[in-house]
């Protein structure tokens, strides 16, 4: 079962690739796009892609290839892949069960990988609790996002390659969170850039779909650089990288440091920090977050399945599967509290002023992923893992729905744009209310359980920096509430700001609303059902031995147990940013703007992101210029064309060619410069006998 739950969206990615290899044949038989041109960019040249101006100023314009006919096969390879993918599904959540309830945890070989030296790397499933957790996740959102997809790219030429692109994701994330080993799992760590990579440039014949994926793919390559350290670094001490050794020779580390540059760290510290780079990157986290809002401009289900639900809490879920280090290495604890804490704060700042549907949403997923991280450095992992389970389905649910609002607007994502949608998608509008809801915490919605454990289990913390993350989330719940109900406000309250876009507004196909529907039901159920084995009593039992549960930690217990006013605070600070929110964008939609006016720097910062662009353009991008350049053209252009290889047959070129002047045919040339020898050589021995 647990190798059909990985191997089927494998096998679907493949039938998928292999017509649309087929139907890209079909379409230019015996010759390719022209060169330097893919197929959108050379269709778009034959007038194919032809889109309104709004649209092609839209971030999720995928109407630009006009009428261009479908690949053929589109709808056997969109049939295939959700058909797997719901298979898969329904095995994660049978082995949720077992796993998880039934105590059957399971190592499944599958073979050896490689050999070298004293590196052996089985390729084996490991399957325990926190695996289960993240296979129903996983396969939950990727199987819905796979069937809101056929209605949402109903009008793409190339659905085959996208839904391609979708389960090898799928594949790759599947292999990441049943790895047995570090290797394995960092193989999957780099199939889901990969994927992200193509995924997020799935438009390739839009330069922003292009520049966003780059921008991500090497931003991600900054904090990969850190874990494969980590990595390094575990097998040089350990001398093994599966799970079951590290964590069982990990105490044996406690107390050792290691030459680093120069410096003598703690061995376990700079191991945890070095591991938790890469999460920063993957998990969009502050300093290495700027990858993720640009992300949106790939197609809506890429905005759900991956930047929201999926890979970027891969990040948070090997902090979980590392717990054993974690827990040995208490001053790493606090780093990951205080970036998560940050990244919280920040997100929700920059979201308050955002106007892109999805770009808020995006922000909204940064500061949520930093509460998760909260959660692990406090030590209460199993929290942190309830909250990635509740996120899952409601942050799922908004990018889905903000989808449907898309394309009822006809591919407009500025929310300044809209107005009064909830009389013309009502369906789509109470989805949307479900998901903020759950965003913001509403009591007995699933957030709400979550993401009050969170705070709770900062504020009774005894990290140094506990108290940080306390203030933090408590604040980040307040500008949460906001900016999520001025979303919904300026989007479907009011009046219309486009009346024509605003007419011709409709819900969309029923392939979508089911799966808009199926995640509202998870967005309020996956809360209380689950809450007594993420953050109750029955969590050792339900978990076991896939998390540490350390015995000085009592962050499970106490957070129970903590004062009534604390327990409350989070929905208090839900409901005043819905009254701000209220009145600012229902009441008197002229205070904003009147505020922005009176307070235009601190907007500007905000509205443009802390500057983070920019000031990584000057730190590091120019820079980087700067030197490729000067190595471009003063190394390899001068230094190595000018005097290596290139430079010394240039120089015989130069010889030849001028030797070969001399060879001009004529007769009196030949007696001129006979007779200026004969000269020269008179006059040598002249002087020479004097």
């Amino acid at each position: 079962m647990y190798q059909a739950i990985v191997f089927l969206p494998l096998l679907g990615a493949i039938l998928a690739g292999l017509i649309a290899i087929a139907g890209a044949r079909a379409r230019c038989p015996g010759e390719g796009p022209p060169p330097g041109l893919d197929e959108g960019a050379a269709a778009s040249d034959h007038g194919t892609h032809a889109a309104p101006a709004h649209a092609a100023q839209s971030h999720d314009a995928h109407d630009t290839h006009g009428h261009e006919p479908a690949a053929a096969g589109s709808r056997t390879a969109e049939l295939i892949t959700t058909t797997l993918l719901m298979i898969s599904m329904i095995l994660s959540w049978i082995a949720f069960v077992q796993v998880g309830f039934g105590h059957y945890d399971e190592r499944v070989p599958v073979f050896t990988w490689f050999l070298s030296g004293d590196l052996k790397v089985e390729w084996s499933l490991r399957i325990d609790t926190l695996t289960a957790v993240m296979l129903v996740v996983v396969n939950t959102i990727s199987g819905f996002v796979h069937l809101y997809s056929i209605g949402y790219m109903e009008e793409d030429p190339y659905r085959p390659r996208f839904f391609a692109y979708l389960s090898i994701f799928t594949f790759f994330m599947l292999m990441l969170v049943t790895a047995d080993n570090l290797v394995q799992m960092y193989f999957g760590w780099e199939g889901v850039g990969l994927a992200s990579y193509l995924l997020i440039g799935f438009w390739y014949h839009k330069p922003e779909a292009n520049a966003a994926a780059i921008k991500a793919f090497v931003v991600n390559r900054v904090g990969d650089f850190g874990f494969a350290l980590g990595i390094f670094a575990l097998f040089a001490l350990v001398g093994a990288i599966d799970f079951d050794t590290v964590f069982a020779q990990a105490p044996s580390l406690t107390g050792k440091t290691i030459w680093f540059f120069g410096w003598h760290p703690d061995v376990l510290t700079l191991i945890c920090l070095l591991l938790f780079m890469g999460a920063m990157g993957k998990s969009a986290q502050f300093l290495l977050h700027t990858w993720l809002p640009d992300a949106m401009e790939g197609p809506t289900p890429v905005s759900a399945l991956i930047h929201a639900a999926t890979m970027v809490t891969a990040g948070v879920f090997m902090v979980a599967r590392l717990s054993p280090l974690f827990e040995l290495a208490p001053n790493a604890q606090s780093f990951v509290i205080f970036i998560g804490a940050t990244t919280a704060i920040f997100a929700a700042t920059v979201g308050l002023v955002q106007n892109d549907i999805k770009r808020i949403i995006a922000y909204s997923t940064c500061s949520q992923l930093g509460y998760m991280f909260v959660a692990m450095g406090c030590g209460a992992y199993s929290v942190g893992m309830f909250h990635l389970f509740t996120h899952a389905f409601f942050k799922a649910l908004l990018f889905l729905g903000s989808g449907a609002v898309i394309l009822a607007m006809h591919h407009e994502q500025d929310i300044r744009h809209m107005g009064g949608l909830k009389d013309r998608i009502p369906y789509t509008y109470i989805v949307m209310i479900i998901g903020t809801l759950a965003l913001t915490g509403f009591p007995l919605t699933a957030g709400y359980f979550s993401k009050d454990a969170i705070i709770e289990a900062a504020f009774v913390a005894k990290s140094p920096m506990a108290f940080y993350g306390f203030i933090c989330t408590v604040g980040a719940a307040l500008l949460t509430s906001f900016y999520s109900w001025r979303l919904i406000f300026k989007t479907f309250h009011g009046e219309p700001h486009d009346r024509k876009h605003w007419k011709d507004a409709h819900e969309s196909p029923m392939v979508m609303l089911i799966p808009l529907g199926v995640l509202a039901f998870g967005s309020i159920m996956a809360g209380l059902p689950f809450k007594e084995i993420f953050a109750g009593h029955g969590v050792e039992g339900f978990f076991r031995e896939s998390l540490t549960f350390a015995k000085d930690n009592s962050v499970l217990e106490d957070m129970h147990h903590v004062p009534l006013q604390i327990g409350i605070l989070p929905t208090v600070m839900m409901a005043i940013g819905f009254v701000i929110a209220w009145h600012f964008y229902i009441r008197r939609p002229d205070i904003p703007v009147e505020l922005a006016r009176q307070h235009e720097v601190l907007y500007k910062f905000l509205l443009n992101k802390w500057y983070f662009d920019e000031i990584y353009e000057v730190i590091f991008v120019r820079p980087t210029k700067w030197i490729g350049r000067g190595l471009w053209k003063g190394g390899d252009g001068w230094l190595i064309d000018g005097f290596g290889p290139d430079g010394v047959s240039a120089r015989v070129l130069d010889v030849t060619r001028n030797v070969m002047r001399l060879q001009t045919g004529y007769l009196y040339h030949y007696a001129f410069a006979m007779l200026i020898g004969a000269a020269a050589f008179i006059t040598y021995f002249m002087f020479a006998v004097h």
